[in-house]
Formats: C-alpha cells, structure tokens, sequence
C-alpha cells in the first residue's frame, strides 16, 4: 500500500505561496543575494495583493458550502488521509507517487539567490513571468543592495538567479528600477507555447503604405507611460454597487448562525468578507439602511428563498451528514504523457 496524502491543509502551507495578506513589512523569505564574492542579505515581499472579492457558494439555506473529494466509482467522499497522488502515464493509467518519493527529490535548503548571469531587460520573453516580488535590503546593509541595483540599472540589464523557497525551486529574474530589485519567478521552457504552438502562421513582411499608416495611428494613441487608474478591476466596483444596494433596500441579506460557520480558507487567497466590506463603506454615508431580522422557520424547505423586501433573513443550520456531489477523481494535476517528466518534478506543488 503506498504512503497515504498528508493533510492537504498541511500540504498546502507547505507549498503555497505566500498570502497576499501578508502584514507590510514582513517578508515571505530571506537570505542572501549571492555572486562571486559578493552577498548582499535580502528580504522577500510580495509584490501584489488581491483586490477582487471573491464570493462564497452558499446552501438553500445560506450555509457556506465546502469542497470534499469523492470517489466516482464508490460513489462515497474520502478523508485526506485516503488520498494518494497520482502521475498519468497515458489515459487512465497512473504512476503512485508517495511523500517518501517527493522527499527524496526535493532541492536541498539554502538561503541564497544564487546570480548566474546577467542579460539585456529585452532579451526575456514577458510570457516566461508569474508572480512579482520585492527585494528588500536585510540586517540594515544598503550600500551594497543599491549599488548593485544602479549598475544593473545603468546598464538595463536583469540577472538570472535559482533559489529555493519551501522546498521547492525557482528561476526568477531580478529587474532593478528607481534603485528597487524586483524578482518576478519565470516559467518553464516547457510551459511556454511557441507561435507554432498555437498554430500562427509564418510573419511576412508588410506593405510599406500599410506600415506608415499605422504608425501614425499608433502614435495618435500613444502615452508617456501606462497609468495606474487604467489598471483597475472594474467588475470590482460593479459587484459592490450591486451588493450595497441590496443591503440597504434590506433585499437577499443572509445571516449565517455562529454554529453553522466554519473557518475554511479558500482555493486561491483568504476569504474576504464582502459584507464587512459594504458595510465599512455604508458607515461613511449619510443615512443608514433600516433592516429588521427575521430568523427562518427550522422546518423551512431546503429550496432557494423568495426574495423578501425590508427582511433580513436568517439561515438555519445545514443538515449534519449530507451528502456532496461526486467530483472528479482527486488526482493532482502532473502533466500528461511520458513527455511531461519535466512538469511532473513539480507535482509537489499542485
């Protein structure tokens, strides 16, 4: 019998990336920048953080819902402890691999962000970027982060470097800007598709005439430099509009009995509370929605309630024991084929 799945919250911690909530000044990682006989101690912080809200999926009742595992073929859900990976060879064929077999690949641990060369900004394809970070000086010894970080601005170039964070091994290609190291993780080679990947045809050279006219359509249209306000989520400010409408007219406004609540984090991120959200932003307006709260029968039917205008209603507690709907098989995606041996090493992580 091979070695059963860890925990997946325990697995998780350990693989995931860093929250995006992170408190500001507290680094993710730290270690030290090294090349040659240079080391210079830095911090990591996440660049990014998430904006959008995400929202919950909620019962006939407005219990938040969770996600469990099931087996098809038993048709029954399984603890985390009856869950195994496994890498697909070929279609419905798999390959167990056990924590004792991930163990013995993983990287060995260090704390250096090792430089192995330095090439032109432009040379590095943006499809090969994931996720930003900031590097930040440690232990207060900024002379030797700034001055590697003007040197590498003066000459536009970006470093290449390999580091391990929770066990797992990155690329990463450091960016210098306004005397700030930015490290951005790259992808694979074999996780990015070529032109001829997706089927594009062969470039060909373009009518003179044509290329004139669309340079001067193109700098019609052109700007110093991108603007921030033009970077904004606005699918973000529509949900917030539609759902502070609603909790002011007293409509859909669902309360969750402290019993039937559950901390669970989410898939991507911690979970934020859309309504705490709202009503932060209905304090700062004039007057304030007039909502009465109506609990629910207990022996209410599990259907969707009708909308009830000025009524808050209360959602009773879920039914113990209830049963989820089968889901896919809980294999952990590992690439497909024999030749993803190269995504397979990263099966850790998914």
């Amino acid at each position: 019998m091979p070695a059963r799945r860890k925990s997946r919250k325990a697995e998780e911690e350990k693989v995931a990336e860093a929250s995006d909530d992170r408190p500001v000044g507290r680094g993710i990682w730290s270690g030290s920048i090294t090349f040659g006989l240079v080391t210079i101690p830095v911090e990591l912080h996440s660049a990014t953080h998430r904006q959008l809200t995400p929202m919950r999926m909620l019962g006939p009742k407005g219990a938040p819902l969770k996600r469990r595992f099931a087996c098809p073929e038993h048709d029954e859900l399984l603890d985390d402890e009856d869950i195994v990976r496994g890498y697909e060879i070929e279609d419905g064929e798999f390959v167990l691999v056990t924590d004792d077999d991930l163990e013995a690949l993983a990287p060995r641990r260090s704390r250096d962000i090792d430089l192995q060369r330095f090439v032109p900004r432009s040379s590095i394809d943006p499809a090969y970027f994931e996720r930003a970070y900031v590097l930040v000086p440690g232990q207060e010894q900024t002379k030797a982060y700034r001055l590697l970080a003007e040197t590498m601005e003066r000459t536009d170039r970006a470093a290449i470097a390999t580091f391990v964070m929770r066990e797992k091994s990155y690329a990463v290609a450091i960016f210098s800007d306004r005397g700030v190291m930015r490290a951005v993780t790259l992808r694979f080679a074999d996780e990015v598709r070529s032109p001829e990947d997706v089927g594009l045809p062969a470039p060909q050279e373009a009518d003179a005439k044509r290329v004139s006219a669309m340079k001067k359509l193109i700098t019609s249209h052109a700007k110093a430099s991108l603007v921030d306000a033009e970077m904004k989520e606005l699918e973000e400010d529509d949900v917030m509009r539609v759902a502070e409408k609603k909790l002011k007219e007293g409509e859909d406004v669902v309360e969750v009995p402290k019993e039937a609540r559950e901390e669970e984090p989410a898939e991507e991120g911690e979970v934020v509370d859309l309504m705490a959200k709202i009503r932060e932003r209905l304090r700062e307006a004039p007057t304030k929605a007039k909502t009465t709260t109506t609990r629910a029968k207990a022996t209410a039917r599990a259907k969707t309630p009708r909308r009830q205008k000025s009524k808050r209603v209360s959602a009773a507690k879920s039914r113990p024991g209830a049963r989820a709907r089968p889901s896919a098989p809980a294999y952990p995606r590992g690439g497909r084929g024999k030749s993803g041996a190269s995504r397979g090493r990263r099966a850790s992580t998914r």
